[in-house]
């Protein structure tokens, strides 16, 4: 489908007034089935994690468990902002763009979510592994200046090489996250007895992060080889159902039938300035 344009009246994305927004949304089935996909699984999914931690005793598990639930509670917030039109603009593609003068629609509330939910998968596969917190504190900091960087190059309408140079700083940042997770919390893992299911979540995060970059570059934000709006919405949900919602039951499963394991860890990792 053709992405949603408008003739160029220089608004900006905050001016454009919410109710034209998501009338426009509501309109394009394609794109607004994409949004209330996710509210009604991050619903689901909240209530199947309260379920399925009930019974968590330790406290290492516990955290594990309160931040894998934030996961689907930060997204049915953020998806609703979007389905809303409240955090959704018009914003004029600069020249050099594909769309270049085009009014085009920009879900810059998604980044908004990502910078409050993935930090809590990363907090998750942190405590999981047992890591030191400096790392946990670092790799946390790296994801967030990916998110807001990220938000940064969806926006900016001054230039179309400073949307590409904020794109590339949100890939540095990316590239700090990717490297914690297939080597240092990778070997963490394995000493704190949960490499088993940490391999398997660090692969999805992996496979599954990368994902979000190539969409940016293929979609209406980057080069626009992809010029529907609802298509790119779909990619971006998609990654997110599995991402979060599958990522979390995975997790939270494991770290249920596991927590004397995880408690063990924690305890390891506590003695192991006492035995220096």
């Amino acid at each position: 489908m053709p992405t949603p344009s408008v003739p160029s009246t220089g608004v900006s994305p905050l001016q454009v007034t919410q109710s034209e927004v998501f009338s426009q949304i509501q309109s394009d089935v394609l794109l607004s089935s994409s949004l209330w996909a996710n509210i009604a699984l991050a619903g689901l999914s909240a209530l199947l994690f309260v379920y399925m931690g009930r019974n968590v005793s330790s406290g290492r598990a516990k955290l594990i468990w309160g931040a894998t639930l934030m996961i689907p509670l930060v997204s049915i917030s953020s998806y609703t902002g979007l389905v809303s039109g409240l955090t959704v603009g018009l914003i004029e593609m600069p020249a050099g763009h594909a769309l270049a003068g085009e009014e085009v629609l920009s879900q810059w509330g998604r980044y908004l979510t990502w910078a409050l939910s993935t930090p809590m998968i990363l907090l998750a596969l942190g405590l999981l592994a047992d890591v030191d917190r400096g790392s946990l504190f670092t790799v946390i900091a790296a994801d967030v200046g990916m998110c807001i960087t990220g938000l940064a190059a969806a926006l900016t309408t001054s230039s179309y090489l400073m949307r590409w140079v904020f794109y590339g700083i949100s890939c540095a940042f990316f590239a700090v996250v990717l490297y914690a997770l297939l080597t240092e919390w990778a070997a963490a893992a394995t000493a704190a007895g949960t490499d088993e299911i940490f391999d398997t979540l660090r692969i999805l995060t992996v496979v599954l992060w990368l994902g979000y970059p190539i969409v940016w570059a293929l979609g209406v934000e980057g080069l626009a080889l992809v010029q529907s709006v609802g298509l790119t919405s779909w990619a971006y949900s998609a990654l997110d159902i599995v991402a979060k919602y599958v990522f979390a039951f995975l997790l939270l499963r494991w770290v249920a039938a596991n927590e004397r394991t995880v408690a063990n860890a924690g305890s390891a990792g506590a003695a192991a300035p006492a035995d220096d």
